[in-house]
């Protein structure tokens, strides 16, 4: 192959009639506006958090995660009555919510809980009620239960 000026090349015969066949790729064109989904289906830091938090699978991996930390995908596997495809999944959907980060040592991949989605949730959603109204409903419900028990 030799080269010429601007760029081009003299390709070998069997090299031009292959090339002939080649796909030329051509650069992504600008946004268009129109094609963007609508704001309302863009999901926010925050809905994606609370959409991950709707699935009790994933619920189910932040509670094995805060009883330990650091935890490879088979060893979260073994907790979990789903496929390792599906726990796969479930952590993807968690760390696009940034709610697991993920950590690797060596060939290994470990997956960590990452709190501060879930703080950020508190701080925007629960902490605006009192606390003392919050503590006495749930006195009152653990003593309803509790009469329903005897």
């Amino acid at each position: 192959m030799k080269a010429l000026s601007g760029g081009e090349a003299i390709l070998p015969a069997s090299a031009r009639h292959r090339s002939r066949r080649m796909v030329r790729h051509t650069w992504p064109a600008a946004r268009d506006p129109r094609r963007e989904p609508p704001l309302s289906t863009r999901l926010s830091g925050i809905d994606r958090v609370f959409k991950a938090l709707a699935d009790p699978g994933r619920r189910r991996l932040l509670d094995l995660l805060y009883q330990e930390n650091g935890q490879t995908l088979t060893a979260l596997c073994e907790h979990m009555d789903m496929t390792r495809q599906a726990v796969t999944q479930h952590l993807q959907q968690l760390e696009e919510a940034n709610l697991v980060a993920i950590v690797w040592r060596g060939r290994e991949k470990l997956h960590y809980l990452n709190p501060v989605p879930l703080h950020e949730i508190h701080e925007r959603w629960i902490r605006k009620f009192e606390r003392g109204r919050l503590a006495a409903l749930r006195d009152l419900k653990k003593r309803l239960e509790s009469d329903d028990e005897a």
